[in-house]
């Protein structure tokens, strides 16, 4: 009777604590995006929306900027997924878990995850923009954010695979098909909620990147039309931290930098639902 009675107690307090966290995060949630709002309210507008920035930042939009962000994530996402699903592939199917190799290019990725952004600007710098001879530019920026946003991809989709039950595996191996059969058409398409999941965590820490595109594919301002991968853009991250530490007059313009946070925000939560809606809809079938 009293070992049922603290098993129902330490159940209780384990989920009541759960829910108290869960309220906490979203009460911040909700309190950062109505103080983002807040502040923000004076800028938003359709012209804030569609137009350039004019008279030195202090006016105009931020349109210039919400397409460079798409550019630089969508290119991102392209780029890392696949690569980031065929290692994962290889390191949970095919390799030896017990090798050398495999520990040392595990190691290798959780170090890579946990290195600030700063340093993969810098490495865009060298690699991208000086080595590769690609300059500051959309697609010198795209790499960049490819490269951060592998580890992530990797882990998730790593996770993914070993969600896969083994049983299916043997079981598509005894009717016939071989290894790459099982792979491409028994576990892949089971894993493919986990793989979209990691795809919309890289995709949201791309688009909200300072330090990886300052120094390889962003620009405080550009006047071409257009977007061209080998010239610089103008992003929503890069615009926030340039307004709030070197603009012409900071206090006149906090209301843009709240208003591009804001935009920043709702960005992000565009493409995450979306993938977010395609995640569901493989799931459910």
């Amino acid at each position: 009777m009293k070992s049922t009675l603290r098993r129902y107690i330490a159940e209780l307090s384990g989920f009541t604590l759960m829910r108290a966290a869960a309220i906490i995060d979203i009460g911040a949630l909700l309190a950062i995006i109505a103080l983002i709002t807040y502040n923000a309210w004076p800028a938003l507008s359709w012209e804030f929306l569609t137009e350039p920035p004019k008279q030195m930042m202090t006016q105009g939009g931020i349109w210039p900027c919400i397409v460079g962000t798409f550019f630089l994530a969508a290119g991102a996402l392209v780029i890392a997924l696949p690569l980031g699903v065929a290692s994962a592939v290889y390191l949970n199917e095919y390799s030896n878990s017990a090798s050398v190799w495999t520990t040392l290019t595990r190691l290798s990725i959780a170090n890579l995850a946990g290195v600030p952004s700063i340093v993969f600007g810098l490495f865009g710098l060298t690699f991208f923009v000086v080595f590769c001879g690609l300059g500051v530019s959309l697609l010198a920026g795209i790499l960049t954010l490819a490269v951060l946003s592998l580890p992530i991809i990797i882990n998730t989709t790593e996770a993914a695979l070993q969600q896969v039950p083994q049983d299916w595996r043997e079981a598509s191996l005894a009717l016939g098909a071989s290894k790459r059969e099982t792979t491409l058409k028994v576990v892949l398409p089971n894993a493919l909620p986990g793989i979209l999941t990691g795809s919309i965590l890289a995709l949201a820490r791309a688009a909200g990147e300072t330090a990886a595109i300052m120094y390889t594919g962003s620009v405080f301002f550009t006047p071409k039309e257009g977007v061209s991968p080998f010239e610089p853009v103008m992003a929503l991250p890069y615009h926030i931290y340039v307004l709030a530490t070197s603009g012409t007059n900071i206090e006149a313009t906090r209301p843009l930098q709240y208003g591009t946070a804001l935009v920043l925000l709702f960005l992000v939560l565009v493409m995450s639902s979306a993938a977010i809606i395609i995640r569901e809809r493989k799931r459910s079938r």
